[in-house]
């Protein structure tokens, strides 16, 4: 399999279509725009930030029905390196609508099907033939995928000297902390699950992620603080970056985009507070654009000389 410096995988990616109507009124037709779509799901977003910042990344994904051609369709519009598992179930489509009077965003998910075991298979043999440095996890499980299926991968990839990056959420991601991780994004409400109390004060986030570290969790956790910023800690090291002010349009893709811009900081040997200045700044100007089109490169740009000063 070619080698390539970062991969990231997404097993329950999603076609997302997005629209602007006018008018919320229960039980009446609403008059939509023309949809715009775009391929979904964690690791493909990150995937797409890496290629906006000039990078490159292969994207591991799977494929079922009419919808997952067409998300293999978005991605090769995108130029994005990929290896495809096709699956007998269809890929799962979101469905994200603007209205245009309040500006109010309504964010419908639904669920991705279930994987027959010889697909589950599949999946775990791609990633043990990787070569890689940084393995990207991101996004939800399946309906009925066991919640340790992101622990087996991150196990596979450990075993191979790779360096595993994980963004989910809930059991997942408690199952993959017994395994260790290279780095992991939870939000202030996911770590506070994390350590087992109830909610978190600012003040109180380093000394929640070093235990984290402390545990062998992971090396670096970086907790996302919303319009807060983020702060990023490690044994030795914590760097407390707050999000510059921008008009906010879309919170869709922002912590896919933060994340792919970290790790691509990563690849770039840049120091780890240029690492999370640059997460930052990806995730905030990711909410500067409608939809789900992630950043503008230069809207990255312009934020770092802001916080720069």
């Amino acid at each position: 399999m070619k080698a390539q410096q970062i991969v990231t995988l997404t097993i329950n990616p999603s076609l997302d279509k997005s629209t602007h109507f006018t008018g919320f009124i229960a039980e009446q037709k609403i008059r939509c725009e023309k949809p715009r779509y775009d391929a979904g799901g964690g690791g493909i977003n990150v995937s797409k930030a890496i290629s906006k910042l000039g990078g490159k990344s292969t994207c591991v994904c799977t494929s079922g029905g009419s919808s997952g051609e067409m998300l293999e369709d978005l991605i090769a519009k995108e130029k994005l390196d990929s290896i495809v598992i096709k699956t007998k179930n269809w890929t799962r489509e979101n469905f994200i609508a603007f209205e245009n009077k309040t500006k109010a965003q309504y964010r419908f998910g639904f669920p991705g099907n279930e994987f027959s075991e010889d697909e589950k298979d599949k999946i775990l043999q791609t990633i043990k033939e990787l070569k890689t440095d940084y393995l990207v996890i991101s996004g939800s499980l399946n309906e009925g995928v066991a919640t340790d299926f992101y622990q087996k991968i991150a196990k596979i990839a450990k075993d191979s000297s790779i360096k595993v990056i994980v963004d989910t959420s809930g059991e997942a991601l408690k199952k993959v902390l017994e395994t260790g991780v290279y780095l992991i994004k939870p939000n202030i409400g996911e770590l506070a699950k994390l350590i087992g109390v109830g909610h978190l004060e600012l003040p109180e986030v380093e000394k929640a992620a070093k235990k984290l570290i402390d545990n062998k969790s992971a090396e670096i956790v970086v907790v996302s603080l919303g319009a807060d910023g983020a702060i990023l800690v490690t044994k030795k090291e914590t760097h407390l970056v707050k999000a510059p002010k921008v008009e906010k349009k879309s919170t869709v893709g922002a912590g896919d985009s933060m994340v792919g811009g970290m790790v691509w900081a990563l690849s770039q040997n840049k120091t780890l507070k240029e690492v999370i200045q640059i997460g930052v700044c990806c995730g905030t100007a990711a909410t500067m654009n409608e939809g789900t089109q992630l950043f503008k490169a230069e809207d990255v740009v312009k934020l770092l000389e802001e916080i720069e000063k």
